[in-house]
C-alpha cells in the first residue's frame, strides 16, 4: 500500500501511540494473578482473559460526561444491565422480560424477580425509575435521547411505566444504552471509578487510562461467566497491541489497522474475524461560521477529494467508501449518488462563491479518534491545498477537542463515529437537529423529518424518513464521509465462545479461555 506525504503508516502509528502506550505492556499488566495472561498455566486451565481496546476507559459512571464513549461503553457493557438489549437488532428482553403500549405515549416493562446488584441489594422498579430520572436529567451526551421523557412511574416492584411527552418510537433502541444502577447509590460515592451494576462482571480495580480489571458475579442472573477474571488494558499504539496479540499476552484486540491486518495473516495461534461496522470518520465543517455557512464551499470541498482514492491507499478493505452520512450497516441508511472528484469543478465553484483567491482555515482532531486519523488529515489537507484552500493541522488532546467541540470553537473537526444502538436515530436524531446545533447547521425541513422519523412505531416509515433524512444531509455537505470501517477483531485460538459485533463493544460474559 501507499504513503501519503512521504510518511509512513509506521510513522503515524507511532505518533497515535504516544502517551500511555509508551508503558511497558508487563507494566500495564502488573499485578496480574498465576493464571494471567502469559503466565503460561497448564493446557485446559482456565485463565484471566485480557482484551485490549485503543481507547481509553477514563469513567465508569454510565450517565456521565463518557456515556456513549466507545470505551466507556465496551466497560459498562460488562457491569450493568439494561432493560432490553440488542443493538441494532430487533429489540430483546434484558432486565425486562416483557413490555407493553396501552397507548402510544405510554410503555409498561415488567421486570425480572432474580436480579441481584453487585453489592447484594435486589433490583426493582425503583432502582429502574431512578436510573432513567437521572438520564433524562443529566446534562451529558446521551441527554437528547431522553428529552421526550414526561414521567416514570414504579407502581409496584416488578413494574416501570414511562410516559412520554409525545409518541417515541425509538425507545426501545434507546433503553439499550439505559444502564440500571440500585437507587441506593445515586448521588452517593463515585460512580466514575467504583460504580455498583448488576451486569455478569463486577470492578475489582480500575486505573484510568491505563487498565479495569474485572472479576465474574457468580450469581449473575443470565448465568455466571467462564471466565476467571477479565483485564481491559489501554495499549493505543496498533503495532503493541498486535505484539502483544502474538505473543499471548493479550487474548483479543479490536480496532486494527490495515497494516497490521496484512501482518497477522497466517499467524500461527491467531485468528481474524470481521464484519461490516457503525464506527466511521466525518469530517463536520462548522456550518455557522464563514466560508463553511455557504453550501457551495462545503460541495466544493467534497468535489476536491478524490475519497476512492484516499480511501483505497490508507485502508484497502479495512473500510469501505461512504455513500451517506451513516454507514450501511445502520438501521435507516439510504444510499446517495457520490460526489464526482472534479477539482477544477471544485476551484470554479469556490471562485462563484467569492473565495477564487483561496481560503485559510484549520481542522482539529485528537490523536486516539481512530486508525491512521492523522494520515487520513494529511490526505485530506494535501487535496484541498490543491485547490487553493490551506488548512492548519491541528492534532490536540481529546479533553481539548471535546471542550471545543461543544463550543463550536472549530473550522472543520475530524473524528471517528459510532452509531453504538445500530439505529439512524441515535446518529440523525441526535447530532443533526437545529436544537443540538453541534455542527452550526439548522435546517427547518430536516427537523421535522427526524422529530416524524422518532415519533412513529411503524419501522417502515422510519427507514423512508431517515432516507430522506441521509438526502439532505448529503446534498447540504454538512460534512465529509469519507470511510465506514470494518469491525475487525484479533482473537487467540485459546479463546471460545467470542462474539465480534459491530458496534465495538464485545461482551464476554459467554466467552472461555484456556492455556
Amino acid at each position: 500500500m501507499t504513503t501519503t506525504e512521504g510518511v509512513g503508516r509506521r510513522q503515524f502509528l507511532t505518533l497515535l501511540g504516544a502517551g500511555v502506550a509508551g508503558a511497558s505492556l508487563p507494566a500495564l499488566l502488573s499485578g496480574c494473578a498465576p493464571g494471567g495472561p502469559g503466565a503460561g498455566p497448564a493446557s485446559g486451565t482456565k485463565r484471566v482473559l485480557s482484551a485490549a481496546f485503543y481507547q481509553a476507559i477514563n469513567d465508569l459512571d454510565p450517565h456521565g460526561a463518557s456515556a456513549v464513549d466507545e470505551a466507556s461503553l465496551l466497560a459498562n457493557r460488562q457491569i450493568y444491565d439494561t432493560l432490553v438489549t440488542g443493538a441494532g437488532e430487533r429489540p430483546a428482553p434484558g432486565l425486562a422480560t416483557s413490555w407493553r403500549q396501552p397507548d402510544d405515549k405510554t410503555w409498561e416493562f415488567t421486570l425480572r424477580e432474580d436480579v441481584v446488584f453487585h453489592d447484594g441489594s435486589k433490583l426493582t422498579s425503583a432502582d429502574v425509575k431512578a436510573s432513567l430520572e437521572r438520564l433524562a436529567a443529566s446534562d451529558g451526551p446521551q441527554k437528547p435521547l431522553w428529552a421526550s421523557i414526561d414521567t416514570v412511574e414504579a407502581p409496584d416492584p416488578r413494574t416501570v411505566r414511562i410516559t412520554t411527552k409525545d409518541p417515541l418510537g425509538t425507545l426501545l433502541v434507546n433503553l439499550t444504552l439505559a444502564f440500571i444502577l440500585p437507587a441506593a447509590q445515586i448521588g452517593k460515592g463515585d460512580l466514575s471509578r467504583k460504580p455498583i451494576g448488576s451486569g455478569p462482571f463486577s470492578v475489582e480495580s480500575f486505573t484510568p487510562s491505563s487498565q479495569l480489571v474485572l472479576k465474574p458475579v457468580a450469581n449473575y442472573w443470565g448465568g455466571a461467566p467462564k471466565l476467571p477474571g477479565l483485564r481491559l488494558p489501554y495499549i493505543p499504539e496498533a503495532s503493541t497491541r498486535m505484539t502483544s496479540l502474538q505473543n499471548g499476552e493479550v487474548d483479543v484486540t479490536w480496532i486494527i489497522p490495515p497494516d497490521e491486518l496484512k501482518r497477522l495473516g497466517g499467524v500461527n495461534g491467531v485468528k481474524v474475524e470481521s464484519k461490516p461496522g457503525l464506527n466511521y470518520f466525518l469530517a463536520w465543517f462548522n456550518c455557522g461560521k464563514k466560508p463553511f455557512s455557504d453550501p457551495r464551499v462545503r460541495r466544493a470541498l467534497y468535489q476536491a477529494l478524490d475519497i476512492k482514492g484516499i480511501v483505497s491507499s490508507l485502508y484497502g478493505d479495512a473500510a469501505t467508501v461512504m455513500d451517506a452520512p451513516i454507514p450501511s450497516a445502520v438501521f435507516g441508511h439510504a444510499p446517495q449518488e457520490p460526489y464526482a472528484y472534479d477539482p477544477e469543478l471544485a476551484k470554479r465553484e469556490l471562485a462563484e462563491a467569492g473565495y477564487g483567491s483561496g481560503i485559510r482555515t484549520s481542522m482539529m482532531w485528537f490523536k486516539d479518534t481512530g486508525p491512521l486519523a492523522t494520515e487520513l488529515a494529511q490526505s485530506i489537507i494535501s487535496a484541498w491545498a490543491k485547490v487553493g484552500v490551506v488548512v492548519e493541522p491541528q492534532q490536540i488532546e481529546k479533553a481539548a477537542w471535546i471542550k471545543r467541540l461543544t463550543a463550536l470553537d472549530w473550522d472543520i473537526e475530524l473524528q471517528v463515529n459510532t452509531v453504538t444502538t445500530g439505529d439512524a436515530d441515535y446518529t440523525l436524531g441526535r447530532l443533526y437537529t437545529s436544537q443540538a446545533n453541534r455542527m452550526g447547521y439548522r435546517n427547518d425541513k430536516l427537523d421535522g423529518i427526524l422529530a416524524k422519523a422518532r415519533s412513529t412505531s411503524d419501522q417502515e416509515e422510519r427507514k423512508s424518513l431517515y432516507g430522506q433524512a441521509c438526502e439532505i444531509i448529503w446534498r447540504d455537505a454538512v460534512g465529509v464521509f469519507p470511510a465506514a470501517l470494518s469491525s475487525t477483531y484479533g482473537v487467540r485460538s485459546t479463546v471460545a465462545g467470542f462474539v465480534p459485533v459491530a458496534n465495538s463493544q464485545p461482551e464476554f460474559r459467554t466467552v472461555s479461555t484456556a492455556g
